[in-house]
């Protein structure tokens, strides 16, 4: 190491954290130059005032860019609170990936242990009851399946606390009979609520009603979203078998949910709406 700030190659690699080989790289392509080099030995010296450039040089091209437009953007004098944004935002678009891998790992478990339990599907008791009339507040959206269902109850809650209204009743999902098949796709429309104490004004977004009383076919599930479907197969059977017919929306409540918590915790209540056939 020489005197003051200016150091041979390899201390500075092991400073900036990077490869003795990554910094002639980037000396070869003209990026990040020594600013001096012995003229009979070849050795490279770097300083330490060279360390903001490469920093920018290193986040631009974990943020993906060219080699060519990580020139002309260090040229350009990037600013600091412009780098910190174009962080946040890489660092949102990386956590979103990571969230759709990890739910798609989750998925593909999920149909493993379908795929190992075929010709064993489980029984749901049925039971019918009579619900309330029940006051809510409510969204409706066209959601992708399969999707986070429960970003919806999140927003309605977060909605609700800006009014200074708090819930601990279970989330209920609406599931109206509309259908979308999109590029990316298929959506459903998916209505959230959560039960009111008192009446609210709505708004564009939020819509305050009340769901209509009445007889219900329920049964409960236990696991993972995935599963769902055997439940409502039980529930459709059960009605068929015995003489009624569905007259609305099935409906889920959410009994036990959390999105942190491992889905085969979850439980479910799944309702339809049914009435006698005459």
């Amino acid at each position: 190491m020489r005197e003051g700030s200016i150091y041979k190659i390899g201390d500075f690699a092991r400073v900036a954290q990077v490869s003795v080989a990554t910094l002639r790289y980037y000396e070869k392509v003209g990026l990040f130059l020594p600013v001096e080099v012995d003229q009979g030995t070849g050795y490279r010296f770097y300083s330490l005032d060279q360390l903001p450039r490469l920093h920018r040089l290193l986040v631009l091209k974990d943020l993906g860019f060219s080699l060519e437009q990580v020139a002309r953007l260090l040229e350009e004098g990037l600013s600091l609170e412009h780098l910190q944004g174009m962080l946040m935002l890489q660092r949102a678009q990386t956590q979103r990936m990571i969230e759709g891998e990890q739910a798609r790992l989750t998925r593909i478990v999920a149909r493993l242990q379908q795929i190992e339990q075929e010709g064993k599907l489980p029984v749901y008791d049925v039971l019918l009851k009579q619900v309330d009339a029940l006051l809510v507040a409510s969204m409706r959206e066209m959601m992708p399946l399969p999707g986070n269902l429960g970003q919806s109850a999140e927003k309605l809650a977060v909605h609700l606390r800006q009014q200074g209204i708090q819930t601990d009743l279970p989330i209920i999902l609406l599931l109206h009979s509309k259908t979308q098949q999109r590029e990316d796709g298929l959506f459903i429309d998916l209505e959230t609520a959560l039960p009111l104490s008192a009446p609210f004004p709505g708004d564009g977004q939020v819509a305050v009603r009340t769901l209509p009383s009445g007889l219900m076919a329920c049964t409960v599930h236990t696991g993972a979203d995935l599963f769902l479907g055997r439940a409502y197969a039980a529930l459709a059977r059960w009605i068929k078998d015995n003489g009624y017919r569905v007259i609305g929306p099935a409906r889920q409540l959410r009994l036990r949910y959390d999105e942190q918590m491992n889905p085969a915790r979850y439980i479910t209540e799944v309702q339809y709406p049914i009435e006698k056939q005459i």
